[in-house]
């Protein structure tokens, strides 16, 4: 640099992202995040990672049931973005690829765990721009019928898909899910029948009750996730902008987009809990098909967090029958 000033840390998330004055990003090991303790196996389920966007190197990882390779009735498809603010997180990360292996096992379900471009190297549209390319992508799979991934071409009923994610990856699953019930994603033959979003991250300008005085002992609190969105959103954006509040000021209506049913998860020690209950109430006062389903006592993220945990057993119950309720 002109006169030899080194640049200097402008946002440190947690000593793993590091956003320089110059805007280059040093990155450090995020496994010193999480415990250490090894996570116990889920038999009876095979994955695999395929590249769906050779462009931008980005993967899917897919599992399924080894029993549905005998053949029989194919099985739903659960499309699952991965948490992390926009700025952390990996669909390889242990406590993600724990919670899909028991997905696919305890679902019963085509799980495609997705890839996608974080910020700050890649800010905001980027990984919705992912999801959407990774949603067309699947849609092209469903054309190719028995010359798509053999894996998918023998277990996966594209007619029966579902979008999820958790935290970051629940806003993610949200505007993808937009962005496909408005059109502006091709999807048939593939269909989107429902979506799921598991501690949702949204944002606004004005300060929730959680957000201004939180639950104790909270595992995300109000300056990280502001932290965060700074670090993801374009340059200068506001906590109003349409990514991060998709009921600001500045965001179109929901109510004219014909949305399939959503299954919203609200932990309740959780200082996002008053958007996600906000964004469920929300949709039902459109006449929107959402069913809200609330966690006591339960943090931010808790299904990757502890997933193995008896929240997260109740959870793959409450997933599995929405899954198969008829959406």
């Amino acid at each position: 640099m002109s006169g030899g000033t080194a640049p200097r840390v402008v946002e440190d998330f947690l000593g793993v992202v590091q956003l320089l004055s110059d805007g280059s990003v040093v990155r450090g090991d995020e496994a010193v995040l999480r415990s250490n303790e090894p996570l116990p196996d889920v038999p009876g389920v095979q994955w695999k990672d395929v590249l769906y966007h050779a462009a931008h190197g980005l993967s899917v990882r897919v599992y399924r049931p080894a029993s549905s390779v005998a053949g029989g009735s194919k099985l739903p498809v659960l499309v699952y973005f991965h948490g992390g603010g926009y700025c952390l997180g990996s669909f390889a990360e242990p406590n993600f690829h724990s919670f899909c292996l028991r997905a696919a096992a305890e679902i019963r379900a085509v799980v495609l765990s997705v890839q996608y471009r974080l910020a700050p190297e890649h800010r905001l549209p980027a990984a919705i721009d992912d999801g959407a390319a990774f949603l067309s992508w699947l849609r092209g799979q469903a054309e190719l019928g028995a010359g798509a991934d053999p894996w998918l071409a023998s277990s996966a009923d594209f007619a029966r898909t579902f979008l999820s994610g958790n935290s970051a990856g629940a806003n993610l699953a949200h505007h993808v899910t937009v962005r496909a019930a408005s059109g502006q994603i091709a999807v048939s033959p593939a269909r989107v029948v429902g979506y799921i979003l598991l501690s949702a991250f949204f944002a606004g300008a004005e300060r929730t009750a959680t957000e201004a005085d939180p639950p104790a002992g909270v595992s995300l609190t109000t300056a990280m996730a502001d932290q965060l969105w700074r670090m993801s959103l374009p340059v200068g954006a506001s906590l109003d902008h349409p990514l991060a509040n998709p009921f600001g000021p500045k965001s179109p209506s929901l109510a004219p987009v014909e949305l399939p049913a959503a299954l919203v998860v609200a932990p309740l020690s959780d200082v996002l809990r008053d958007r996600v209950l906000g964004y469920g109430a929300r949709l039902k006062d459109m006449g929107k098909a959402v069913e809200v389903v609330q966690f006591e006592g339960e943090q931010h993220g808790f299904s990757v967090r502890q997933p193995f945990g008896e929240a997260a057993d109740e959870l793959l119950r409450v997933i599995k029958r929405f899954v198969y309720s008829g959406n």
